[in-house]
């Protein structure tokens, strides 16, 4: 943007709470394409800096966003916190949430590896026990079918005692 350093932080500040101006917004009014609006959010970005999408409220902020203002939170105490949530329109809550929000996505692998190992172990298992019911099945089968083998061959033998 080749406007003085001043007016490019005015119109940032527009982009944040408590404003949070939309950039079609800000366009009309400071008469700056939007496309050079864009690229102004994107450079402040790209400085670490929060710019939100311009969503009326931080629940509409993007995860990126949400995670900027944990980072830049993570060093404040309980006073310094409190006057960042003003100055950006948020509650201390708000930042407790997603900071843990945070935490736990960074935990979902070791979570989901877990839970796969829980359920593998309980499958292993139920493999072991159906391939003992199979071997238990399989020997009550070889036996009857011996069984009826000997008894063809008594009959054979023996005649059929059955019969008188």
């Amino acid at each position: 943007m080749g406007y003085p350093k001043e007016r490019k932080e005015a119109v940032l500040k527009k982009m944040l709470p408590p404003h949070n101006k939309t950039i079609p917004e800000i366009s009309r009014e400071e008469g700056i394409s939007e496309g050079t609006l864009f690229n102004c959010r994107k450079a402040a970005r790209a400085e670490g800096r929060l710019m939100p999408d311009g969503d009326t409220t931080p629940a509409g902020w993007s995860a990126a966003d949400k995670f900027a203002a944990v980072v830049e939170t993570a060093s404040l105490n309980e006073a310094e916190l409190s006057t960042y949530c003003r100055e950006k329109g948020l509650y201390p809550e708000q930042i407790r949430q997603w900071r843990e929000a945070c935490e736990q996505a960074n935990d979902w692998d070791r979570n989901q590896n877990k839970r796969l190992k829980e359920f593998r172990k309980a499958d292993g298992r139920r493999i072991k026990d159906l391939e003992r019911e199979l071997v238990r099945k399989e020997k009550a089968l070889a036996e009857t079918a011996a069984l009826l083998v000997l008894r063809k061959k008594a009959q054979a033998i023996w005649g059929d005692n059955e019969a008188e």
